[in-house]
């Protein structure tokens, strides 16, 4: 008899426990503790940004298939797999929604509690893929300018409708980062890229944490606006300094919504059936468990900041998990395994 397929999953993405069940034998782990010896006879791994996939965790093993959960894959070490023909996915836009979200309540929610007016906001979105355009609509959507940096982008579609950086950060009362971590990316945000922003902007980074030089952050934060950080160098044990620094300071979480995590399971357990012939999930998507999680489609045209910011902090209170992490940040990733994800607002 043909033994069924092994799987090593992360034990902390939701939706997944008794998916495989039927059709393989599955172990869930901490994503950080998966060893070696943990994946030596897996056929499969699901995980999240936690696993570090490369040579020392891979070689020997009977890997032939890694899907991430998540959006962002440097956490694999894709020369690596490709050279030992390893399939590899990733969740590719599954949380733009909820990211979205929390860029606009996080703005809202200290603009209100610094007394600042959003009088003819432009917005700077640095990266402008799947979460890029997701802001991008809703900046439009609420009346304010917005300059695009994306070279990749750029390079692709032409130089209409791009700016430069330096305009780009010359010119906005906001910038948010939406990039990839690469070697192109990598300490972006360092201190030519701060001495070239607006006094008094506010300076967003939900991407990944080693695109600021945080070093250069904290010298530029006198200068600057609100800071909102939610991704950091060195997770999780952060910058303590610059946890007290920053006005908004969360746990990795930005893009946590019930539907970002719907979306990301479902992206893998179809990658996972699609690689090994698992026919009868190959259009698998996690059921919602209650009218309350889902989505809600809001229109904000017209309404004041006020009504604005009530509306966002409504549907998402920030300030929580701003507490939360602040009460406990050598618990940064238990408050990221035991978040309760929120429902997605949208518009149309």
């Amino acid at each position: 008899m043909e033994r069924k397929i092994r799987i090593v999953a992360d034990r902390n993405i939701p939706f997944l426990a008794g998916v495989f069940e039927p059709y393989a034998d599955v172990a869930y782990i901490d994503g950080s503790d998966i060893s070696r010896e943990n994946v030596r006879d897996a056929d499969a791994l699901i995980i999240r940004t936690r696993t570090k996939c490369n040579a020392s965790l891979l070689d020997g093993s009977s890997v032939s298939m890694i899907a991430t959960a998540t959006i962002g894959t440097d956490h694999i070490d894709f020369p690596y797999c490709a050279a030992h023909g390893i399939e590899v996915h990733n969740a590719e836009g599954c949380n733009a929604g909820g990211v979205m979200q929390y860029v606009f309540s996080a703005l809202y929610g200290t603009a209100s509690r610094k007394s600042i007016k959003l009088d003819s906001p432009v917005i700077g979105i640095i990266g402008v893929g799947n979460v890029g355009k997701k802001v991008e609509h809703m900046a439009e959507h609420l009346g304010f300018r917005v300059l695009r940096y994306d070279p990749p982008r750029e390079a692709a579609e032409g130089p209409e409708g791009f700016s430069s950086l330096e305009y780009l950060l010359a010119s906005s009362n906001i910038v948010t980062i939406h990039t990839p971590l690469d070697e192109t990316t990598r300490k972006m945000a360092g201190s030519s890229f701060f001495a070239m922003m607006r006094p008094g902007a506010f300076f967003i980074n939900s991407s990944r944490g080693e695109v600021v030089d945080e070093d250069a952050l904290m010298e530029a934060v006198p200068k600057l606006g609100p800071v909102i950080i939610d991704t950091w160098n060195n997770e999780p044990d952060i910058n303590r300094r610059l946890l007290d620094m920053v006005d908004i300071a969360t746990p990795h979480i930005a893009g946590y919504s019930y539907q970002g995590k719907q979306n990301g399971t479902a992206f893998s357990v179809r990658a996972v059936a699609r690689h090994f012939g698992i026919t009868p999930l190959y259009d698998f998507f996690p059921k919602t468990e209650s009218a309350d999680y889902e989505p809600v489609k809001l229109d904000l045209r017209g309404m004041n900041q006020g009504e604005i910011t009530s509306v966002l902090q409504y549907n998402y209170p920030i300030f929580t998990d701003d507490f939360m992490l602040r009460m406990q940040p050598e618990k940064f990733e238990q408050l990221r395994s035991e978040y309760k994800y929120r429902r997605e607002i949208y518009i149309e």
